[in-house]
């Protein structure tokens, strides 16, 4: 069920509390929303700066001697530090230093991105992992396995800070589970919101109100409109109904990816109950990989109809860039995660300001809601296993600290690629709980100063609250937001508060039936051999199929090649995962 915890228990006595997620973009096209830290340097909710150690507190407790921690980073090739600044002597390395007495120590630094993830397959090739270092599930995995990691179950229950035990918690011990190798604890997780994975649709509601057209619901209300919008043209002869992925981006996520897919169609396939690209266990226990299955065939079949109608980009597949496309004013609807109406599109709104796009669900023929979730996590910090436990206790301090004290400091004068081990945390719930407590403030059942000086992991909520009104000057009790009740005046604001209220209102306001998420995360070991093979055939298939190059048998016959290839291994690997 939708980890919907709301904070209400922890604040009720005075107030309650919120908070949203900026985002980012991951690799192969996939979308994922991140801590909202990253676009605001306003004073964190739970942040006191008379009192950074609080005391006796072992979350944030200040070591007698000073504790090195040695690490790996990975460092942005695009950004760059403010001259007399390095890696390990700037703004946040003083802070830890001055209050923690922790003083990091960095013994390597790579690229981010291919270099560094070359230095981490080294590292522990030859068993030289620095005393911290953030990797992917994959290597965390295979550090663990090598028996190179620290064992930080017990201690991680001890040390974490309230606040990241509110993140913990808000997955429903989904973080834990993704962090842990056969029951143990080997890593600090950077926790996702989950609406990160649900993709909903977005459409001009002011071309539907045109002709007079209500929003979508299922598959057959979508196939409608962009029929009318084939029809009508209202873009002119440019007019694209439907948005496609472009030469970057698949058509659906895979097990391997946390967010959903920008102008793919993993909504289109949960309302066909389909969830290619993952694997799934049944109530039997039985291990399937979502592409094999009828329901996958079925929806490849609508796609291409769709397709062969003129509803989806004809240049889909080949297109340089979605996203332009959009923004030029030429679509009609797109399939994303809930921040791409807002900071994805941009533009859009720069190019047209009464452009007004909406957000919603497709729902199932009979009105239920499937989504597919990616991951709960996005990243691991991992701790060698030979360091003292002074230093492990550090380094968990400082992710306390992060989640805490992160939007004290200006970004601007040391970009966030190069705070050292950074975990982002956010509540899984975030979105949801965000949305929620800034209709109270708009309704003026909560004010802005209920809101303040409150230790919470929702940890923007005060910078939420204070520019909501600013930002929906249009606002009115029960009537759905459209773009004219914005104020574009700050754009950040408006992007951030229109990513939530409208990209978001979907799943902060509409129950869930099912929600699907991959039985395993990272990959066996045939699959280290096999699957960029896989599932580079797969894409290959599934876009010859939309676009008319390949019939429906070719499906089938991926399917055989699939198992016959690799696939009935891999299979049976999962499934002795469990």
């Amino acid at each position: 069920m939708k980890a919907k915890k709301c904070m209400a228990l922890l604040l009720a006595a005075s107030l309650t509390a919120s908070l949203f997620s900026a985002c980012g973009k991951t690799d192969n096209g996939s979308t994922s929303a991140n801590s909202g830290s990253d676009s605001t340097s306003a004073e964190s909710a739970g942040s006191d700066k008379e009192n950074t150690n609080d005391g006796g507190d072992p979350a944030f407790q200040k070591f007698p001697e000073v504790v090195e921690v040695h690490i790996g980073q990975g460092v942005s090739t695009t950004d760059s530090l403010p001259e007399g600044l390095s890696v390990e002597n700037n703004q946040y390395t003083d802070y830890l230093l001055e209050n923690f007495n922790i003083k990091v120590v960095v013994d390597w630094t790579a690229a981010s991105g291919n270099d560094y993830n070359q230095k981490v397959a080294l590292c522990i090739a030859s068993n030289t992992l620095p005393d911290a270092m953030t990797v992917s599930r994959e290597y965390m995995i295979k550090a663990a396995n090598a028996g190179q990691l620290y064992d930080i179950t017990d201690l991680f229950q001890e040390m974490q800070s309230d606040q990241v035990k509110e993140v913990m918690d808000s997955t429903g011990g989904q973080a834990i589970e993704e962090s842990s190798v056969n029951g143990r604890q080997y890593a600090i997780p950077a926790v996702e919101v989950e609406t990160a994975g649900v993709q909903v649709i977005n459409i001009r509601q002011d071309w539907l109100e045109e002709y007079g057209l209500e929003a979508p619901k299922t598959l057959e209300d979508v196939e409608n409109i962009a029929k009318v919008f084939a029809e009508k043209k209202p873009a002119g002869e440019d007019t694209v109904p439907i948005a496609g992925p472009d030469k970057s981006t698949n058509s659906y996520t895979n097990f391997l990816q946390t967010g959903t897919t920008t102008c793919g169609f993993d909504a289109v396939f949960s309302a066909n109950d389909a969830y290619p690209g993952i694997f799934l266990k049944d109530e039997d226990g039985t291990i399937t990989y979502g592409t094999n299955s009828d329901e996958t065939r079925k929806t490849l079949e609508l796609l291409a109809d769709w397709y062969d109608k003129g509803y989806i980009d004809p240049e889909m597949g080949t297109r340089d860039s979605s996203i332009e496309l959009i923004n030029s004013g030429k679509v009609g609807m797109f399939f994303g995660a809930w921040w791409m109406i807002g900071y994805g599109i941009g533009d859009a709104y720069r190019n047209e300001p009464d452009a007004n796009w909406q957000s919603y669900p497709i729902l199932t023929d009979d009105s239920k809601w499937n989504v597919k979730l990616g991951s709960a996590t996005t990243g691991y910090c991992v701790i060698n296993k030979n360091v003292s436990e002074d230093v492990a206790k550090a380094i968990i301090i400082m992710a306390n600290v992060l989640l805490r004290d992160e939007s004290k400091f200006d970004v601007s004068e040391q970009p966030l690629s190069y705070w050292p081990v950074r975990t982002l945390m956010a509540p899984a719930d975030e979105c949801e709980y965000t949305y929620h407590e800034l209709i109270k403030v708009l309704d003026g059942t909560a004010s802005v100063e209920d809101y303040q000086g409150v230790s919470t992991a929702y940890k923007l909520l005060s910078n939420d609250v204070e520019v909501v009104k600013d930002t929906i000057p249009g606002y009115e009790t029960g009537k759905q937001l459209s773009i004219s009740d914005f104020s574009t005046e700050n754009f950040g604001n408006f992007q951030r508060m229109y990513s939530l209220m409208i990209g978001d209102r979907p799943y902060a306001t509409t129950p869930v039936e099912k929600e699907v998420r991959s039985c395993i995360f990272n990959q066996t070991e045939t699959m280290e051999k096999k699957w960029a093979n896989l599932w580079s055939m797969e894409n290959e298939m599934v876009m010859k199929i939309i676009t008319g190059k390949s019939d429906i048998s070719a499906y089938d016959e991926f399917v055989e090649n699939w198992m016959n290839e690799g696939g009935s291994d891999i299979l049976e690997e999962v499934a002795q995962a469990q």
